[in-house]
């Protein structure tokens, strides 16, 4: 695996949890959803890189229809949509400049966010470029970030999600794990810094699972669904390093209609 420089605008990984916000049944609530309006938000993993067929108007925010907003609301006809995730979006950059899509008619928002905030794609620069060393000291420093700063990053964001949309089922997905441990992988990071990745993706999921749920979100986990699908599993719905380098660590059209696609709309 060789690359020169990594400026992918996000990656990450998942853990997760679930909770069913209200009483309505699995039908009633997609009914719901579908009847008013669905404002997507979030980072690259919700904008689509790395799926291809971006929309025009998108520009270097690579709004894709072949990202699992664009998906479920082809398939939904929800009564307004608003696709306003953008690559490299941290929580400060939703919260600054996406929320005013929402208002009180929203019913539905889906949103990826908090890779950024740690410096992933650092850390996976690292972890190509560097020593085995130097990547697992990057990926502790991510670590250590998302124990300290992100909890309050994540509260800031979901509370503004709420102001702007109070009567919204708002459901917070995570981020795949990159690596099937053992696999099929003969070159490029070793064992030990694939392993370091894939726990760091648990802390970071775990985190953004709790905070979402504090807030009354639902957190919807994408591990399930890319099982199978990571890098070296030999049917990976995720890049690796690959030309245009944008698209490194970003699911594959596959990952956002196998993967992301499920996980949303089972939890609607």
């Amino acid at each position: 695996m060789s690359v020169r420089r990594i400026r992918a605008s996000l990656l990450t990984f998942a853990l997760a949890a679930a909770a069913a916000l209200g009483a309505a049944g699995p039908a009633a609530a997609n009914e719901s959803a579908a009847a008013g309006g669905y404002v997507a938000l979030g980072d690259s993993y919700s904008s689509g890189v790395g799926a291809g067929n971006y929309l025009s108007d998108s520009g270097d925010c690579r709004r894709s229809a072949n990202a699992y907003p664009y998906l479920w609301q082809a398939a939904n006809s929800p009564a307004s949509f608003d696709f306003v995730a953008c690559s490299g979006a941290t929580t400060s950059s939703v919260a600054s400049g996406q929320l005013g899509a929402l208002d009180a008619s929203t019913t539905l928002v889906s949103v990826t966010a908090g890779g950024n905030d740690v410096g992933f794609a650092a850390v996976m620069q690292d972890c190509v470029l560097g020593s085995e060393a130097t990547c697992i000291d990057s990926v502790d420093n991510a670590v250590s970030q998302m124990n300290g700063s992100l909890p309050g990053s994540l509260d800031t964001l979901y509370d503004g999600i709420r102001a702007r949309a109070p009567q919204a089922r708002v459901v917070v997905l995570g981020y795949p794990r990159f690596y099937q441990l053992s696999g099929r992988c003969v070159a490029g990071l070793t064992e030990a810094e694939r392993s370091a990745i894939n726990n760091a993706s648990d802390i970071l999921n775990d985190v953004i699972a709790k905070r979402s749920a504090d807030a009354g979100f639902t957190f919807s986990s994408v591990v399930d669904e890319f099982t199978g699908h990571e890098l070296c599993s030999g049917d990976a719905w995720l890049h690796s390093v690959t030309v245009p380098v944008h698209n490194s660590y970003h699911p594959k059209a596959a990952g956002q209609s196998g993967g992301y696609l499920p996980a949303f709309r089972s939890a609607v």
